[in-house]
């Protein structure tokens, strides 16, 4: 039994061959652990052309005039925390992927690395679910990252994943709110800032974090052959 567990524990596969779980791997963990919470304090504006719902009413007019412009274009602003997830599921896959997430969780009850802050009474924030999500999300993600995948694969588990943070995520803060008895003014209002457009961005971004950790996790390879 002891050999087999050995077995399992050193097994961090790329491309079938193994690599052990060395100080270079941990210390690679590590520093996932940190690129987590940057991302975590990381607001980024992402300004961008979109259609509103009265486009129709601008036929014939002039596009170029900057307060029409204006109305067809949409600032959010955006925490890359969930793209860094699936860069972290793409680099070190599933085993040290989950135990990334656990040591991000361990800090965060002893540190302010999350959002809102740190310590024990974060588990009745809101927005915890989400940080607990990413430890199924991993799972599952890496899980079907251990095959060859392509593109179209690519895109439909990233809509998985980004969906199963998010669902899983609106639970538990619906399960805090019942709990605090707060106003469905307040849950619909939250769930709408957090879970609303968000999850199209996380869901591009995504996919983006996969093609970089792929490519990060090749390029480390190399170098450490």
């Amino acid at each position: 039994m002891t050999k087999r567990i050995s077995k399992q524990l050193n097994s961090f596969k790329y491309k079938g061959e193994p690599i052990k779980i060395t100080l270079g791997t941990l210390i690679l963990t590590a520093l996932c652990v940190l690129l987590l919470i940057v991302a975590t304090f990381t607001q980024l504006t992402l300004t961008h052309y979109y259609l509103p719902m009265d486009w129709l009413s601008y036929i014939g007019q002039n596009l170029s005039d900057y307060e029409i412009s204006q109305h067809f274009t949409k600032s959010y602003r955006y925490i890359p925390q969930i793209p860094i997830v699936f860069f972290i599921i793409a680099l070190l896959g599933r085993k040290f992927g989950i135990l990334t997430i656990a040591l991000y969780i361990i800090l965060g009850m002893f540190f302010p690395v999350f959002a809102l802050g740190g310590g024990v009474n974060y588990l009745f924030e809101y927005g915890f679910g989400y940080i607990l999500a990413f430890i199924p999300a991993i799972f599952f993600s890496g899980t079907l990252l251990k095959v060859k995948t392509d593109f179209l694969r690519i895109v439909l588990l990233s809509i998985l994943g980004v969906l199963s943070i998010h669902i899983l995520g609106v639970l538990y803060m619906l399960f805090i709110a019942t709990l605090r008895h707060a106003s469905m003014d307040l849950v619909t209002s939250w769930i709408s800032s957090q879970s609303g457009v968000q999850i199209l961005y996380d869901m591009f971004f995504a996919i983006i974090g996969i093609y970089l950790g792929r490519f990060t996790r090749k390029l480390l390879w190399i170098v450490m052959c």
